[in-house]
């Protein structure tokens, strides 16, 4: 059964205001000190300010690949300190939750990733959104690009409105949107399977996004993850480097812009950074953010988005190059089951063995590797 969501229920919270002046807590840490490291992030931030404990707080869980890959997706130490941090301030009521996609299986993910391993360590039961419940929303404000996406009207899940939210990505690059973060965050887990439909207008649709996110959560706040921290054709392949910090803030679009500038780009160059912050959604401009814990003025990582897979090279020539006008022919037809298939076949049959496994090998001979088999 589908519900609707309308102005008149309670659940929608109109918090659609930017702060003057936001924070943005970045904090070095080590694979012996992370655990109490991400609690001082979010401290720093002001997380309590932001979350209200008379409410139930979902962990939004990022993956971007059920395998495990560095930087790809929420690590566990990241998963268990937030944990840690909500439980010792107490918040009671926590729910982790997790989204699949049309070539990443969620339960499949949880355990190669470890979540599961975090979340029976602490005793929480998982949220799985597509075993959820999904209701029609009623958008109250002026979107960018959803309302024309769907015509017909978008679901959401059920279980998302009138509660908290903690995301928990990583520092990445994105072949699509430049960088991924705290506002990527929200696609898988607000959007259904037809979320590809969006790709075209990928910037516009994390915007829109945002403002649903300020509508049906009391509070929003973001732990971004940089142990790991991934370059070139992201999300998933690859090349990962150790950077060894932890990024929190209560501002979805001010926790993008500083990860943006230390990895090396322009946060108001990047368009959904610059649309958010133009229409007051957050501050993207890094003049005007507070970062408190480390200085990172003068870092640059020098990362690449520019790369492209073979695959995706072949996504952007039907979603901005010469195939566009095949675009709904293909994302909305038969034809994108042969999409799918041929995404898992690059990514799991050739990318993985051949190239991500050495990475991966590499990766576990570090302290973040030996602390990843830990768990």
């Amino acid at each position: 059964m589908v519900a609707t969501l309308t102005q008149s229920n309670p659940a929608l919270i109109d918090s659609n205001t930017r702060p003057t002046t936001p924070t943005v807590a970045v904090v070095p840490t080590t694979p012996e000190t992370v655990l109490d490291d991400i609690g001082a992030a979010m401290r720093l931030a002001g997380y309590e300010r932001t979350l209200p404990k008379d409410y139930a707080t979902l962990l939004k869980i990022n993956i971007s690949w059920q395998h495990y890959y560095p930087a790809c997706s929420t690590t566990p130490w990241q998963l268990d300190g937030a944990i840690r941090a909500l439980k010792a301030d107490g918040y009671d009521s926590l729910i982790p939750a997790h989204n699949g996609t049309v070539v990443v299986d969620a339960k499949e993910g949880a355990v190669k990733n470890k979540h599961k391993t975090v979340e029976q360590a602490h005793g929480l039961d998982a949220l799985y959104l597509e075993d959820a419940k999904w209701v029609d929303y009623q958008p109250q404000d002026e979107l960018l690009a959803l309302d024309r996406i769907y015509p017909d009207g978008f679901l959401i899940p059920e279980a998302f409105i009138g509660k908290n939210i903690l995301h928990l990505p990583t520092m990445k690059t994105h072949v699509f949107t430049t960088i991924t973060g705290a506002m990527k965050n929200a696609f898988g887990g607000l959007l259904n399977h037809n979320r590809h439909w969006t790709h075209s207008a990928i910037h516009e649709t994390l915007v829109d996004l945002l403002q649903i996110q300020k509508r049906i959560h009391p509070g929003i706040f973001a732990v971004t993850d940089g142990t790991f921290a991934g370059d070139g054709p992201g999300p998933r392949a690859m090349r990962w480097h150790a950077k060894n910090v932890i990024l929190a803030s209560a501002d979805q679009v001010a926790i993008d812009a500083v990860a943006a500038k230390m990895m090396g780009f322009d946060p108001l160059g990047i368009r959904f950074i610059r649309l958010a912050h133009e229409m007051g959604l957050g501050c993207g401009d890094i003049r005007d953010i507070d970062i408190v814990g480390a200085d990172i003025s003068g870092v640059d990582w020098g990362f690449s988005a520019g790369e492209n897979t073979l695959f995706s090279s072949g996504q952007k020539s039907v979603y901005w190059g010469p195939f566009k006008p095949l675009e709904n022919a293909i994302a909305r037809s038969p034809l994108v089951s042969l999409a799918i298939a041929a995404s898992n076949l690059y990514h799991n049959g050739y990318w993985l063995p051949v190239k991500g496994r050495k990475r991966v090998q590499a990766a576990m001979q570090t302290e973040w590797g030996r602390l990843f088999r830990s768990y």
